[in-house]
């Protein structure tokens, strides 16, 4: 059985560590050898999903051989703003990089591509950030905390608007008849400090995290 994975850099496996990015697959690889899976990881650093449809596209356009599950895994970057647009102007109106009728549009088209090809296809929902955690780092290289905040309204909003992209992959899951995988759910229900779960940008599961990540593929698959 294959398992292809369109995402961003939390199934790409990044990890902010001691200042600098770094690359853990160890959770991908014990769940290939956990299931018997073979794993084709097509998940990029910033993905957004406009930009991963070229790639879906292409793998599409050939039928699957094989049976085959194709997981979506997007919307943290998606969700994003152009922070260095909003610590500048903060009053002016600003658009993340996929507004949300788009990235609906985008997955349904996904979906649908994926589901006519005969792939199995998957969508999961997205692990919880630390705002204050992200905010922080957005501005280590000198963003105004004061503008980012008075275009947020709050700090937790930075989590509330992520979060609200995660709950849109859940509807769409159900509009579309498509298989959800819950990386979120674990996180929130586990009685360790969210602080252990992610890195120190806010946004990456630690470790500890991605071995989260990797029990919640194994009870779904």
């Amino acid at each position: 059985m294959k398992l292809t994975i369109y995402g961003d850099s939390i199934l790409k496996g990044v990890l902010y560590e001691n200042g600098r990015y770094v690359l853990s697959r160890g959770w991908e690889e014990r769940l290939a050898e956990h299931l018997g899976l073979c794993v084709t990881n097509r998940a990029r650093f910033g993905g957004t999903l406009p930009k991963a449809l070229a790639s879906i596209e292409r793998d599409t356009s050939v039928s699957a051989a094989e049976p085959e599950y194709a997981l979506l895994e997007f919307g943290g970057n998606d969700c994003d703003f152009d922070w260095k647009a909003v610590s500048d102007a903060p009053e002016a109106e600003h658009l993340c990089r996929t507004p949300p009728q788009q990235f609906a549009d985008c997955v349904r088209r996904a979906v649908r591509l994926l589901r006519e090809s005969g792939r199995t296809p998957l969508l999961s929902t997205l692990p919880p950030i630390h705002a204050e955690r992200y905010l922080s780092f957005l501005c280590r290289g000198g963003l105004s905390r004061e503008n980012l905040v008075r275009f947020l309204g709050d700090v937790q909003r930075i989590y509330r608007w992520q979060e609200s992209y995660s709950a849109l992959v859940g509807r769409l899951a159900r509009e579309e008849d498509t298989p959800l995988i819950d990386l979120r759910g674990p996180f929130l229900r586990d009685r360790r400090p969210i602080d252990a779960l992610l890195c120190a940008d806010g946004i990456h599961p630690s470790r500890e995290g991605q071995a989260l990540l990797y029990q919640a593929f194994c009870a779904a698959l």
